[in-house]
This record gives structure tokens, C-alpha cells and sequence, in this order.
């Protein structure tokens, strides 16, 4: 996926969550258990970081997981 692809569906994907999204939220977006949540972070198949106690995952990593349907695709 180009540049310019991923970030028209940037554009249009998710558009009510903010760029940087909780664990809580990566659920939500993929309709998802907490459980398998925490896993795709830590396995770094969704990329994220830890601050504090708390996860924070952009919210283009998510839509990049999305896109690749579960085929996590390296970082452009």
C-alpha cells in the first residue's frame, strides 16, 4: 500500500477515534477482546508504546493491521 492510499483511508477510517489511541479503543475499532488487544500490542503486530502503565497505539497502526487482515505489514 502506498503512502498516499494509506493515508486517504487515514481520512476515512476510524475518523471518530483520535490519533493516538488506548487499548480500550484498539477493541473497540476491531471489535476485539481486551485480551487479543494486548496480545496484537505486544506481539508487535500492532505497533504501540508504553507510557506509564497505560499502551498508547497510533491510530495508523491500527488501520494498517486493519488493511492487512491480520498480515502485518513493515512500517513505510
Amino acid at each position: 500500500m502506498t503512502k498516499t492510499e494509506l493515508q486517504t483511508m487515514y481520512e476515512v477510517m476510524f475518523t471518530d477515534y483520535p490519533d493516538i489511541v488506548n487499548v480500550a479503543q484498539v477493541q473497540s475499532m476491531l471489535k476485539i477482546s481486551r485480551h487479543l488487544a494486548y496480545e496484537l500490542i505486544g506481539d508487535g503486530d500492532i505497533p504501540g508504546m508504553k507510557i506509564g502503565n497505560a499502551y498508547r497505539v497510533p491510530k495508523i497502526n491500527v488501520i494498517r493491521y486493519a488493511l492487512s487482515a491480520g498480515n502485518p505489514q513493515p512500517a513505510a
